[in-house]
């Protein structure tokens, strides 16, 4: 019997994929402080509870995040830390983008800058 296996770049483009969304990102964020309930999302994720609870359920599936009851409250928490690297490096590499497009932008500006008359010809 031959045993199928899934491809690591597959796999990793399928949690790339889950992750390519805002509200799911801003809820990792949130959950940077700790397991929050749902109620807790909500007010800081933005939007509304059942688009939240299907970005969750997503979420739960790819394992990204787990839930446990509290009484009748249910708190999520991220799955796994190294998600938070995963951000940090995400953020590093835009910021780095951004570093170098704002230099590109700056250096565009100063040749466009008028100079004064019997100067560079």
């Amino acid at each position: 019997m031959a045993v199928v296996t899934t491809p690591i770049h597959q796999v990793k483009a399928e949690l790339f994929k889950t992750l390519g969304h805002p509200a799911r990102i801003r809820i990792l964020e949130v959950l940077r402080d700790g397991e929050r309930s749902v109620g807790d999302l909500v007010l800081a994720v933005g939007i509304e509870s059942s688009h939240l609870s299907q970005q969750l359920g997503i979420m739960r599936r790819a394992n990204l995040v787990q839930a446990r009851k509290d009484g009748t409250s249910v708190l999520y928490s991220v799955s796994n830390p190294a998600l938070f690297d995963l951000l940090d490096a995400a953020r590093s590499v835009l910021t780095s983008s951004l570093v170098e497009a704002r230099d590109l932008l700056a250096e565009l500006e100063s040749e466009d800058e008028p100079r004064p008359s019997g100067e560079g010809s």
